[in-house]
């Protein structure tokens, strides 16, 4: 069977199986709230469509696909040298590392104006654009709601699994290694729950945290690996056109802990206003955010890693990971999990 074959085959049986998934879920999500119908109707002409994806993918088998022709070499290189190193730290590469180059579906994120919660994310098309998104934002908003489109940098609900248009490896290899492993995890506890919670059948935050937050640091951990195998000493300069001592990081926790406190207060108005002046300070420090919001909290919350996020969830995984023997047995650990709770006893909290 040639290499070409099997591609298709694996390809074929993912796919189907990642349609059939998200099929299932959707039919057997409950009954939504009147606000939730109507801002999924609102939403509804914008959606990223799955199925056209998967049958794009499926009729387009090489690696050429959607006109990447002067990719096709380089996404192959890449595939086997992230596997290389997976299979090295003991990792199974199932599925295979499939990804194609291009750009990824936007997300819609609707939070409550009085808490910073992700009420529901919903994919839009890859042609959404600038002024479609602040339309939706808009109506949706007159619904009493927080919302905000999102760039995503890559998306790995679909197989291939789409990776933004990325012309730097440095930035290439950790996103198609984190959208892959997305997928692995699909089959695990913790990936699958993931899964309920994306249709709507079982909320859960810190699950979701927890898979976003362990993507994040394993993808980081294995494409540094990548880069000291296969790219020694080309490391890439990256041009800053930001205002030198202006701490990011520090100044997002703050605003994440002020906005909290004034929700807590139900100063929900003036939590609003903050974060607009806010908003123009970080773009003054060439920080472009268009969009500051309960909705940005509530999407960057999940990731426990980002300064927008209050959650614990990131120092814990940090520190079972300085306690793990190896990657893999840190994966293993984790992927098993079942909630929070799991995490903390394992800690021997």
């Amino acid at each position: 069977m040639s290499n070409l074959q099997k591609w298709w085959i694996s390809s074929l049986g993912a796919s189907v199986a990642l349609i059939s998934i998200f099929t299932i879920f959707a039919s057997c999500a409950p009954g939504q709230e009147n606000a939730e119908r109507h801002w999924r109707q609102i939403a509804k002409p914008y959606a990223f469509s799955f199925a056209t994806w998967e049958l794009q993918a499926l009729c387009s088998p090489s690696q050429e696909t959607f006109g990447q022709k002067g990719k096709a070499v380089e996404e192959t290189r890449l595939r086997k040298q992230i596997m290389t190193v997976l299979r090295d730290r003991g990792i199974s590469v199932f599925p295979p590392i499939l990804f194609r180059f291009t750009k990824p579906p936007h997300l819609l994120v609707i939070s409550p104006r009085d808490k910073i919660l992700c009420l529901d994310r919903i994919l839009l098309g890859q042609d959404t654009s600038e002024t479609e998104m602040e339309n939706l934002e808009t109506r949706i908003d007159a619904l009493g709601m927080s919302s905000l489109v999102v760039d995503l940098g890559g998306f790995g609900a679909v197989y291939p699994a789409i990776v933004g248009d990325i012309t730097d490896m440095s930035d290439a290899i950790p996103m198609i290694v984190e959208e892959w492993f997305h997928q692995y995890l699909a089959c695990k506890p913790l990936g699958f729950l993931y899964l309920l919670d994306s249709t709507g059948i079982r909320r859960s935050q810190d699950i979701v945290t927890m898979n976003e937050t362990l993507a994040d640091m394993v993808s980081k951990e294995i494409s540094s690996e990548v880069w000291a195998k296969y790219y020694p000493g080309k490391e890439s300069v990256k041009l800053e056109s930001r205002v030198s001592g202006f701490n990011f990081d520090a100044e997002m926790r703050e605003t994440r802990e002020k906005v909290d406190l004034y929700l807590s207060q139900g100063n929900v108005a003036e939590a609003e206003r903050y974060v607009e002046e806010r908003r123009k300070t970080f773009v003054e420090h060439g920080y472009h955010i268009r969009k500051l919001n309960q909705a940005y909290f509530a999407f960057h919350g999940v990731y426990a890693h980002d300064p927008a996020s209050v959650s614990p969830i990131y120092e814990d995984l940090k520190q079972l990971r300085s306690k793990s023997p190896s990657i893999r047995s840190f994966i293993d650990s984790v992927a098993a999990m079942r909630s929070y709770a799991d995490l903390r006893e394992a800690l021997g909290n």
